[in-house]
């Protein structure tokens, strides 16, 4: 079974979507931050993607090869991953610090109880 070549960017799309509706649509904090991550992952797909060249080799110089991928955008997401596990620790940890505040990770019910509604 032959993959489409723009196979990657569809899913790039289908993940950046899910994770866009889960941020907006979901009401539970916990669930924003897997929304998140979802998200996130599908910029880290997109860049993995541009990166590749087929038939395209590490950048050593030598042999006389002619055609390299570039290894900067798989460095870059190596960079933004690190970034992206302690922002969802940082994310996470605020969300345990408002649930012992509040009692609860449901964002209409922390917006009613600081409006004063109860």
């Amino acid at each position: 079974m032959e993959v489409p070549g723009l196979f990657n960017y569809w899913m790039v799309v289908v993940l950046m979507m899910a994770g866009l509706y889960t941020v907006i649509a979901r009401g539970n904090l916990v669930k924003k931050i897997v929304g998140l991550n979802v998200f996130q992952i599908s910029v880290f797909v997109l860049y993995i993607t541009m990166g590749k060249i087929t038939g395209g080799t590490a950048p050593i110089l030598g042999g006389g090869l002619a055609l390299y991928s570039n290894p900067l955008p798989h460095v870059l997401i190596l960079t933004a991953i690190v970034v992206g596990v302690a922002t969802t620790a940082l994310g996470l940890a605020l969300i345990v610090r408002i649930r012992e505040a509040y009692g609860t990770i449901e964002e209409d019910e922390i917006l009613d109880m600081e409006r004063g509604e109860t």
